[in-house]
């Protein structure tokens, strides 16, 4: 059945598609970072630089979009950079995934959507820069990042720096404990908040070791346990802004938008670029350093996956 999927509606770049074959290490990367997370041209820069931390670190990268509604398992130079200045490309969730591909629209994929294209491609890791979650206010607009049930559901490891921290992230943690996510600090007891290395929050797992995440997520496996797994990886010590400094530039950043009527997919990418302009540019320098620092652990991830 997968490959029938694989056949019909991916096109597997040729590296990712003979190093999967082989059992090799790949790790997929959003593209949602691309084309809603970052201004020209540093986004295609990074997605560059984070490709190259992957290949540094022993694996393959794997960037996934849709493009005229077909699912690329990795871009070539010519569609990353045409990605980097596209117009009309949707952010795609699961909700919305199937329709771009049968429309033939081009998309950018978010956490959840990444998951699902990694998943059917055979790609067990991937890497971002925070997951999305249970947003401020939910009581009133039951707004929940389809990213969470996700989790729940597809068995794709995901390395990334916390939830973002314009979240609600007590709230998030509840959220993942309650449909069964295993939630691993790496080399950390306090939970990342993105742009910061610690939270208030603690962890409810730590490991310290690719090794020792690897050999969980076999066992996760063996035990037929479905879903992924959850590893926040603190973005490091001399790039972070810290949680309480942050703080104020968030709680300033959810007022506007809440003033200004700024709902659903629209709030992250808001809050992002509010926040780029409040900090003089040091949260997209945050960004990309933790962005890169994933990438590398995924790929260490990968590598001892396949031994």
């Amino acid at each position: 059945m997968k490959h029938d999927i694989a056949v019909r509606f991916l096109d597997i770049a040729p590296e990712v598609q003979t190093t999967l074959a082989a059992g090799g290490a790949v790790v997929a990367l959003e593209s949602t970072i691309i084309t809603h997370g970052m201004p020209h041209p540093q986004n295609v820069a990074t997605a560059r630089e984070v490709e190259a931390v992957v290949r540094e670190n022993g694996a393959v990268p794997a960037t996934i979009a849709i493009i005229e509604g077909r699912i690329k398992i990795g871009l070539s130079d010519a569609e990353l950079d045409w990605l980097g200045t596209a117009t009309d490309v949707m952010k795609l969730s699961r909700a919305d995934l199937p329709y771009a591909v049968a429309s033939g629209r081009h998309g950018a994929t978010t956490v959840a959507a990444t998951m699902i294209c990694a998943h059917l491609a055979g790609i067990r890791v991937f890497a971002t820069g925070g997951i999305g979650g249970v947003h401020q206010g939910v009581e009133d607009t039951m707004d929940i990042s389809a990213d969470l049930d996700e989790l729940a559901r597809t068995p794709v490891a995901v390395i990334c720096a916390g939830a973002k921290a314009i979240l609600d992230l007590p709230r998030t943690l509840e959220y993942l404990e309650t449909r069964g996510v295993p939630v691993v600090g790496y080399r950390t007891d306090r939970f990342p908040a993105f742009w910061s290395r610690t939270s208030e929050l603690s962890v409810p797992l730590r490991l310290d070791s690719p090794d020792a995440m690897a050999d969980l997520i076999r066992t996760k496996e063996a035990l037929g346990l479905a879903g992924g797994v959850l590893v926040a990886n603190p973005v490091p010590s001399a790039d972070e802004i810290p949680a309480d400094e942050m703080k104020s530039f968030i709680d300033a950043a959810v007022a506007e938008a809440k003033a200004r009527g700024v709902v659903g997919k629209a709030v992250t990418p808001f809050l992002l670029s509010h926040l780029f302009e409040k900090t003089a540019g040091r949260s997209l320098a945050t960004n990309i350093s933790l962005v890169k620092n994933n990438a590398a652990l995924a790929a260490q991830l990968t590598v001892s996956l396949t031994r």
